[in-house]
């Protein structure tokens, strides 16, 4: 049964940190393209990071360097690193490995 499970959200003030974690289950994350959504109410949900099986990944231009997705094959786990957060970046977070979603994790950055 694939399954993701996402973690590590939470409050920060603005200029903080969070680091997201989608554990995985049923299927191997490095054999998937994986991915980092957010959505905020009445918007649509929104692509932040992409990791290709290649270990290629894209970003959102408004993440303007300052996240990072990963992936440890090990664990069997994708990873998003928030540095210099916003208030903008509020939102529930999503893993996704292109056919499967998990239940989200809230983020709150207070200014």
């Amino acid at each position: 049964q694939v399954q993701l499970v996402e973690s590590g959200g939470g409050l920060v003030q603005s200029g903080g940190s969070l680091r997201l974690s989608c554990q995985a289950s049923g299927f191997t994350v490095s054999s998937y393209i994986m991915s980092w959504y957010r959505q905020t109410p009445g918007k649509e949900r929104e692509l932040v990071a992409r990791i290709y099986s290649s270990g290629n990944t894209v970003y959102a231009d408004f993440v303007e360097g300052r996240f990072t997705i990963s992936r440890d094959n090990v664990k069997n786990t994708a990873y998003l690193q928030m540095n210099s957060l916003i208030p903008e970046d509020s939102a529930v977070y999503y893993c996704n490995n292109g056919l499967n979603w998990g239940q989200g994790t809230q983020v709150t950055v207070s200014s």
